[in-house]
Parts: C-alpha cells; sequence; structure tokens
C-alpha cells in the first residue's frame, strides 16, 4: 500500500485524516447523552475534561503515532511494542470487545433513525415490541455483513466520508442557528439560565461522578486514526497536526453544543427518552423556531441513518481487521483468522455478529426499548474507559523505557519523569470513572437491579472470552480439536441453565401463564442458539480444512 502510494505521490492530508477520525471521536448524540445526564452543568464539565483530560490525551496520541509512525494497529501495536505479545493479544482483544456495546448502539440508532422516517415521531414502542427491536437490529448486522462481501468497502468508504462530514455539517449548524435566534431575541428554555446554572452544586457526589464515564467515552477514540497514518506523506510530523485539529473540533462542538441544548430543553425537566430521541427533538424544535416546520428534523433524520449505515459499516469491518491482523495468530483458534477468497476474515464478521446478538439479547431483559438504550449507553461508560486505559499503560512504559525506542519528531512533555505521572494521572482517573461507572445512572427503581447485574456480567463474560481464546488455541494445537462429546454436553447444560435463569430473572410469576413472557423467552432462547453457534464456531478441528491467514 505504501509502494503504491510513493509511487503515485498520493497522500492523505493531515487535516482530512482529522476530519475522518473526527467523526468516530466526538458527534451531537454524545452532547445530548451527557446533557441528559447532568443538564447544564455538563457544559462546567466539558470545559474541566477538554483542559484535563481531551488536550492531554489526544497529545499523547500524537506522541505515540509519532513514535510508531511505521506501525498499523494503532493501540495493539503500541502495546505489543512496549509490553510484549501476550500484553499485546489482550490489549487488542479487550479493545476490539469493548467497541461492540457501540455497535449494538449504533445498530439501534440505525432502527429508531428508520422509526423516524417512517412514522415522523420516536414514540417507537408503540410501533414494535423489544423483540422485535431486537430481531431487526440483528437483521442490520447480517445485511451489513453481505455488504461488506458485495462492495469490499469500497461504496461504503464513500458512504462514510459523506454521512461524516454531513453529521458535522448539521451540528454546526444547529449551535449556528441558535446563536441567530437569540439575537433576535426568541426565548430560552432553561430558567436561570447564568453563570450560577452551569456550576455544580453536588461536584463530589457519587451520582455526579458516576456520570464521567460516559464523557471519557464521547471524547476518546482518536487513536483510532492511527491505522492511517502510513498514508501520510510525514506521518511522524502531521499526525499530531490532525490530533490537534481534533482536540480544537471537540472543544468547540461540546461548549458549544451544549450551552445550544439547554436554550432549547429546559435543562430542569428533560424527556425521559432524550439519550435516545433528543437530536431529533432538537432539530424539531429548531426547524419550528425558524418556521420551516419538520424540514430540518427530517433532513437530520436522513443524515442520521447514512451516518449510523456508514459507521457501521467501518466498525464491523474495521475494527475486526485491525484485531484480527495485529494480533499474534497462537493466540487465537485458526477459525478466526479464516478469510474468505475477497480476502474479508469472515469468521470474524460473524464472531462479532455472535457476540452483539447476545448482547442485544441481554437487553431485551429490560422493560422498554428506550431502557435498553439507555443501558447500552450506560455499559459503553464503563467498558470504553476501561479500554482507553490500555492506551495510557502503553505511554507510561514508552516513556519509562524510552531509550529503547526511536525519539518522535513530536514529543509531549520532554521530561520522561513528568510524562509518566501524567500519563498515571491519566490511567488512574479513566480506570477510576470505568469503575463508577458500573451503578447506573439513567434508570428507574423497577430497572436499577437489572442494570447494574448486566453492567457486572457483560465486562466479566468479555474478560472471560479474552482468556478463553488463547486457552482453545493450544487444546486445538495439542488434541486436533477444542472439545471433544463430553465436553459439548457439558456446554449445552451449562447454556441451557443459563438460558432458563435468564429467563426467570426479574420476571413475576404470574406473567408466566400469559403471552407476556414470550419475546423475553424468544430473546433468550436466540442468544442461546448463537452461544451454542459461536462456540462450534471457535472449537471445531482445528487442522483440518481451514485456510489461515
Amino acid at each position: 500500500m505504501n509502494n503504491e502510494l510513493d509511487e503515485k505521490n498520493h497522500y492523505i492530508p493531515w487535516f482530512i485524516i482529522a476530519l475522518m477520525d473526527f467523526v468516530t471521536v466526538i458527534g451531537f448524540d454524545d452532547i445530548i447523552y451527557n446533557f441528559r445526564n447532568q443538564g447544564l452543568v455538563a457544559l462546567f464539565t466539558w470545559v474541566l475534561m477538554t483542559f484535563f483530560y481531551v488536550i492531554p490525551y489526544n497529545l499523547i496520541v500524537a506522541h505515540m503515532g509519532s513514535t510508531f509512525s511505521d506501525e498499523g494497529g494503532g493501540i495493539t501495536s503500541w502495546m505489543r511494542r512496549t509490553n510484549g505479545d501476550t500484553v499485546g493479544y489482550f490489549a487488542g482483544w479487550f479493545y476490539w470487545i469493548t467497541e461492540l456495546p457501540y455497535v449494538v448502539d449504533v445498530a439501534n440508532s440505525v432502527i429508531i433513525s428508520a422509526g423516524w422516517i417512517l412514522n415522523g415521531d420516536g414514540n417507537i414502542q408503540s410501533h414494535m415490541g423489544n423483540a422485535w427491536f431486537g430481531i431487526l437490529s440483528a437483521f442490520v448486522f447480517v445485511v451489513f455483513i453481505w455488504l461488506e462481501h458485495l462492495f469490499k468497502n469500497k461504496s461504503l468508504e464513500v458512504m462514510s466520508t459523506i454521512g461524516g462530514i454531513a453529521m458535522f455539517g448539521m451540528t454546526v449548524m444547529f449551535v449556528i442557528m441558535t446563536f441567530v435566534g437569540l439575537k433576535q431575541g426568541r426565548p430560552i428554555a432553561t430558567h436561570p439560565f447564568n453563570l450560577q446554572a452551569f456550576m455544580p452544586k453536588h461536584f463530589w457526589s457519587f451520582r455526579f461522578l458516576s456520570t464521567f464515564g460516559l464523557f471519557v467515552f464521547a471524547m476518546n477514540g482518536s487513536e483510532m486514526a492511527a491505522p492511517y497514518t502510513g498514508n501520510m506523506k510525514h506521518p511522524s510530523r502531521d499526525f499530531p497536526k490532525s490530533l490537534k485539529m481534533i482536540a480544537i473540533m471537540t472543544m468547540f462542538l461540546t461548549l458549544f453544543g451544549t450551552f445550544s441544548l439547554g436554550v432549547y430543553f429546559n435543562a430542569h425537566h428533560l424527556p425521559n427518552d432524550l439519550k435516545m430521541n433528543g437530536n431529533y427533538y432538537a432539530f424539531q424544535l429548531i426547524g419550528h423556531q425558524f418556521g420551516l416546520g419538520n424540514t430540518l428534523l427530517y433532513t437530520f433524520t436522513v443524515t442520521q441513518l447514512l451516518y449510523d449505515l456508514a459507521q457501521l459499516a467501518i466498525l464491523l469491518d474495521g475494527s475486526t481487521r485491525i484485531f484480527l491482523a495485529d494480533v499474534n495468530k497462537r493466540f487465537l483458534p485458526k477459525q478466526l483468522t479464516k478469510k474468505n477468497s475477497d480476502g474479508l476474515p469472515i469468521n470474524g464478521y460473524w464472531l462479532t455478529t455472535a457476540i452483539c446478538g447476545v448482547i442485544m439479547a441481554l437487553g431485551g431483559l429490560l422493560p422498554k426499548i428506550n431502557d435498553i438504550f439507555n443501558w447500552l449507553l450506560d455499559l459503553n461508560g464503563i467498558v470504553s474507559p476501561f479500554a482507553t486505559c490500555f492506551l495510557f499503560w502503553a505511554f507510561m512504559m514508552l516513556r519509562r523505557h524510552s531509550d529503547r525506542f526511536k525519539t518522535p519528531e513530536y514529543t509531549y512533555i520532554k521530561s520522561d519523569k513528568l510524562a509518566f505521572l501524567v500519563g498515571l494521572w491519566m490511567f488512574s482517573v479513566t480506570f477510576i470513572l470505568a469503575v463508577m461507572g458500573f451503578f447506573p445512572t439513567d434508570s428507574d427503581p423497577k430497572t436499577f437491579a437489572t442494570m447494574l447485574t448486566l453492567n457486572f456480567a457483560v465486562p466479566a463474560g468479555m474478560i472471560i472470552l479474552g482468556f478463553m481464546m488463547p486457552w482453545l488455541t493450544k487444546r486445538q494445537q495439542d488434541r486436533g480439536t477444542a472439545f471433544g462429546v463430553r465436553g459439548w454436553q457439558i456446554i449445552t447444560i451449562l447454556l441451557a441453565i443459563g438460558a432458563v435463569g435468564a429467563v426467570s430473572y426479574g420476571i413475576d410469576v404470574r406473567l408466566f401463564a400469559g403471552l407476556a413472557t414470550l419475546p423475553k423467552l424468544g430473546l433468550v432462547i436466540v442468544a442461546d442458539l448463537v452461544a451454542v453457534g459461536l462456540v462450534l464456531l471457535i472449537t471445531r478441528n482445528g487442522r483440518k480444512g481451514v485456510s489461515a491467514a
């Protein structure tokens, strides 16, 4: 790839890399989510996080990218270079698998966007139940795996560029129209709307601090641009420019975006479904205020749908390719490294889909679609910060052993000791916020226990599966197959027990006589079948009929 670029003298400019990466870092949705949790105080938190987190975060990524400008695996490569192959595998695994709740969230958003286009409102619960919501989301995954094969990503990359630029443009337009409206004397929904209203009243309260994990989730991801360093003319010099541009754009969008939301929504009485439908409500409100009816609403909805579809395609393909291409093959069952005739890691796609299917089925245990949406966001606010800890750990190890690596063109903090302390600060803050995120922040008493249980169960499953992969691989190498007949019998029994337990959890016994249980039962049965298929996929005979990459 790099040789072709050299011959044609065609490189991607650093500001284009910044724009491509920006759409994976922050979006209008991210501003909505945190506004729902904190109201106007979110503006104070954005300022705080910008100076004490976003700026050092991006500069750390810039330093790492400049140091390892020849590496194509991003954080996975950085961890492997600084900590060895084994730690590199676990970093790659957890960084990949913690993206999957976000993939599920994006798939759900596709259904919600389509609902707005078809029905003209966000009351999706009245049009379908939880079971159909999960089934349609799973259908979206299957369709995109087929599209990856059909288009080989060429058309999808064009769509992602158009969708990303359109989304950024719509968000900037919302901010500009807000200030135009204020200049014209239009009313403000939140009162009081003064400096004191933006300041937290109980900064050290557990509930307030537990919402910070979602801010980390909203702002991280700039390291996703690292695999593109090979497409830059002067990566060690230009990559840091891209990261600085991303930091400036993030600061602009979050600060002015939150301010604008406070103008159109009463921060003291926010809709319960704001996280799921708030972006649509915002453009509906501003369109009506300027006499445009629902024109802006439908324009934004189409943009959101295109953006979600493109993002889903990139997430399904990009994260799977980076993980499978950059992890030492001795840690993975041979089936997961298999590629089809088009060079696509097809079993990796199905593994992604299977895990996402299980996550969606678990979400189906919650009573309403809005609860599922909110839980997935809370889950992202847990697993995403945990994955980001790997970045700061790699930076700490790099600065601790700086004599082992080349001197980068861009250096964030010349003193290795001071840089190590900054890395330690970022690692500690991120880890603490991730731990605090386990406790649901946007749930009612009826769903709190279920959400809390799922918040612990899903990350635990991710960790167990991550440790299972090398173990399964070793069994394949030693025995030719991971499990025999008895092993399959034990697995089937455990899955059956898990299905019965999941169905029974949180369901009133009186409901078993009626049909209310069937959607939930169906979801868990589907999850059970998916889990059986997943185990079959990664435990078949590892010596026959598999062409490993």
